[in-house]
């Protein structure tokens, strides 16, 4: 991978983290392809406009902490994204965790696939029933 391309999927992944805090669906969904894929450990496979909508509908005021990003060293256009969710529900209860965001980018920049990783032990004792 370039300097150049570097870069320029960190901008991405900058905007796109922004965009995720701030609740905008049509900001995030702008980022992917039209064909792009997430996966959700909580959901399983999912379109981006549903999965961002309905993470949207379920979200209070949540924050994001950057903590780094990673990029392919294979040559791949691929980066990861490590941060720390502090996620509100619309109910105020709080679910906090650390995540690795996995994006794979086509060649006109888009994100085609999302991997999203993190340990759901405590989280789904925490949300029970109220995001799946």
């Amino acid at each position: 991978m370039s300097d150049a391309e570097a870069k320029q999927f960190a901008g991405k992944l900058q905007e796109y983290l922004q965009q995720l805090e701030e609740g905008n669906v049509d900001g995030v969904v702008a980022l992917f392809a039209s064909d792009a894929r997430i996966y959700s450990p909580l959901l399983g496979w999912v379109s981006p406009r549903p999965f961002y909508a309905k993470l949207a509908d379920a979200s209070g005021n949540s924050r994001i902490t950057l903590l780094d990003i990673f990029h392919s060293t294979q040559g791949k256009h691929s980066a990861n994204a490590y941060f720390r969710y502090d996620w509100v529900l619309r109910d105020g209860s709080k679910v906090c965790f650390d995540c690795i965001d996995v994006f794979d980018f086509n060649a006109q920049g888009l994100i085609e696939k999302l991997v999203i990783i993190y340990d759901t032990h405590q989280i789904r004792a925490d949300l029970g029933d109220r995001f799946v």
